[in-house]
């Protein structure tokens, strides 16, 4: 077997293998959570039989094993089962919510990766100079700042000072695309400010250690002008690295909103994990748990795909 598709099959079967773990944690945690969900749906004055009632109507009186064995054969048939409190089918309604959490990750992703990649192009052609002081100080600030006290600054100078930007962002169907951009202005403006600093730093690393390289300084003797070697030869070697640190902040993205959706009142998927804790509803908790394992292995997985078909000696071995 070709070295790459040899590479590609473990990548791949090692993925499952820590989706297939992921499930069993997340099964595990759920059944530690503190409440009863027949509690929080008959109240505090039910009494005892009412609520052996209902955890048995309910499943919730079944070894834990039987139980683990019987949610992940749904998933496997592509049935999250189906929320304990309104008994509404867990795929569908998540399925709404997923693609409003998506749509905030992909309009914060198509402003951040391009400027991390620019800023980080930037302060490597400016190293040790201002312009790689300064991006370098505002990215740190950024990053070290909590998430939700950015998202209350934002909506405190941009929804209520300046009136730009709505401060609940909520969408729904029958907006238009341009409609749902503005809705979204405030969530995405956070989201971009949180990864930016990190991919842009990790972007610059990564090209400075390829600077190193010998080929780059034979470009230098060619006497080509200092962005174009950045550009054209220092970062094209340095994808593996930059790849790599861009999928794990899509995946944050992805999978890291809850609080930013919490705080803008986002009907994202964030949101909806929340609200069902709070009602102790373990199935909902535990397909959000699954879908977000899924994203983050999923992304992580795409990513060391890439670094594998970007790899010339993988590509062509002798």
């Amino acid at each position: 077997m070709h070295p790459v598709a040899r590479l590609l099959a473990q990548r791949i079967a090692l993925g499952l293998v820590l989706l297939f773990a992921a499930s069993i944690l997340i099964f595990a945690g759920t059944q530690i959570l503190p409440g009863d969900v027949a509690q929080s749906i008959l109240g505090q004055s039910a009494t005892p039989q009412a609520l052996a009632n209902l955890r048995a109507q309910l499943g919730l009186d079944q070894p834990a094993m039987t139980r683990y064995l019987a949610w992940a054969g749904g998933v496997l048939h592509g049935d999250l089962g189906k929320a304990l409190t309104n008994g509404q089918d867990i795929a569908t309604a998540m399925s709404q919510r997923l693609g409003n959490t998506l749509f905030l990750a992909g309009a914060a992703a198509v402003i951040a990766v391009p400027l991390a990649l620019i800023l980080g192009l930037v302060s490597v052609r400016y190293r040790g100079r201002w312009p790689d002081r300064v991006i370098s100080a505002v990215t740190l600030s950024t990053v070290s700042v909590p998430e939700f006290l950015l998202g209350y600054l934002a909506m405190f100078f941009f929804a209520v000072q300046y009136r730009v930007f709505p401060s609940v962002s909520t969408v729904y169907d029958s907006m238009g695309f341009f409609e749902k951009l503005h809705a979204i202005g405030l969530p995405v403006m956070v989201l971009v400010l949180v990864v930016l600093g990190h991919m842009m730093r990790m972007t610059r690393a990564a090209i400075l250690n390829v600077m190193q390289s010998a080929y780059v300084e034979t470009a230098e003797l060619k006497g080509l002008r200092p962005f174009t070697i950045i550009a054209r030869h220092a970062l094209p070697n340095a994808v593996a690295p930059v790849v790599n640190v861009i999928m794990l902040n899509m995946a944050y993205l992805v999978v890291g909103v809850v609080v930013v959706e919490v705080v803008f009142v986002y009907p994202g998927m964030g949101q909806y994990l929340v609200d069902h804790v709070a009602k102790r509803d373990v199935p909902v908790v535990q397909a959000c748990g699954l879908v977000f394992a899924a994203v983050y292995i999923g992304l992580n997985m795409l990513a060391d795909l890439v670094a594998i078909l970007a790899n010339p000696r993988l590509r062509h071995p002798r």
